[in-house]
């Protein structure tokens, strides 16, 4: 007997390919809806806390301290008898400044624009102070800074007295 060429697919062959052709079908239907899912999750932001605890007064002595630039984006500054908590985002492109204690001065790496230890602008292409954020005492006597309200310069806020604190 010759061999014959089969065109005809017996029973077990059939549900090997219709096994094979299911799962495929499933795992791209998982994928999509895995894509899906991702998608409308949201993209979680790592951005720092809004308020926060910033020791007591008599932690700060007169003049620039850094200890809340990286964790939070604030100095607190002292001086003239105002304990103030400014923004270290510069008002040109949003770059962090450097506190330079040698000229008594933050200068932004990223144009050249310079700040007093106040927070006004004196040099380069700045259009603005700092801003200040809203500085108060909690009722345990510590210091209590919130990110959410600014005062800037040029709208008259500086007086405000939620903007400083006198010491």
């Amino acid at each position: 007997m010759s061999e014959v060429t089969r065109n005809k697919l017996n029973r077990r062959e059939f549900f090997s390919y219709l096994s094979v052709g299911w799962i495929a079908f499933t795992a791209a239907c998982a994928g999509l809806a895995g894509m899906a899912f991702r998608f409308s999750y949201p993209n979680v932001n790592f951005e720092p806390e809004m308020d926060f605890i910033a020791g007591r007064i008599e932690d700060y002595e007169e003049g620039v301290d850094e200890r809340w630039k990286n964790g939070f984006g604030v100095w607190m500054v002292k001086e003239e008898g105002k304990l103030v908590a400014l923004s270290n985002i510069c008002t040109h492109l949003g770059c962090v400044p450097n506190w330079m204690p040698a000229e008594l001065k933050f200068k932004c790496p990223c144009h050249g624009s310079g700040y007093y230890t106040s927070g006004i602008n004196f040099e380069g292409p700045a259009p603005r102070p700092l801003e200040r954020y809203k500085i108060g005492l909690t009722p345990e006597g510590t210091i209590k800074v919130d990110k959410t309200k600014l005062y800037r310069y040029e709208k008259g806020q500086w007086d405000n007295p939620n903007s400083f604190l006198s010491v």
